[in-house]
């Protein structure tokens, strides 16, 4: 996510940080539970309004478990909250867990429109199961597909070849989406 980041600053200001197990370091692997991930979400964004004006828009981005959870703090917020959430691009939604379970209750919940961005060779995220939950979605949704792209969006060295590109200009195309999706809110 930080190379996202780096990309994404273009567009506006990015504020990237990380979860109090990620944050603990070595001593803790396993993230934190749903609650504590969107607690500390949530005080992120505190500290940005406090710190500065948020414009009229504040877009979530999230790399898989923080895009989850980006959903989950927008359906939060779409509820109560000082901070309406205008939109959020998730990078590689975790649609299935590790243990196999369809997680699609926060998507299904969600007014907040949403981009999400896929790789074709996503085990987290079949693209015909996404289509599927998309279609049932209430929320406006958009997907940008990366052709042979993995969980973390990188192509195979194949795919790149056959389509004559670089990662580069994949991840060029995938930042003029966000940009697109952005400015449509």
């Amino acid at each position: 996510m930080r190379r996202y980041a780096e990309l994404l600053a273009g567009l506006g200001s990015v504020r990237t940080f990380d979860y109090p197990y990620a944050r603990a370091g070595a001593a803790r692997k396993a993230p934190d539970k749903l609650e504590v991930l969107v607690a500390a979400h949530r005080t992120e964004l505190a500290a940005l309004a406090s710190e500065s004006e948020v414009n009229d828009k504040l877009i979530l981005a999230g790399k898989s478990m923080g895009g989850r959870v980006g959903c989950h703090l927008a359906v939060e917020s779409s509820k109560q909250g000082p901070h309406r959430v205008s939109g959020l691009v998730c990078f590689g939604y975790p649609l299935r867990g590790q243990n196999g379970k369809l997680r699609d209750e926060v998507l299904l919940a969600l007014t907040t429109p949403v981009l999400f961005v896929q790789g074709t060779r996503d085990t987290l995220c079949a693209l015909p199961e996404l289509e599927q939950v998309r279609k049932r979605m209430s929320a406006r949704s958009e997907l940008f597909v990366v052709e042979g792209g993995d969980h973390s969006l990188e192509a195979t060295k194949t795919s790149l070849k056959q389509r004559a590109t670089t990662q580069a200009e994949v991840e060029s195309a995938i930042v003029a989406k966000v940009r697109d999706f952005c400015a449509s809110l």
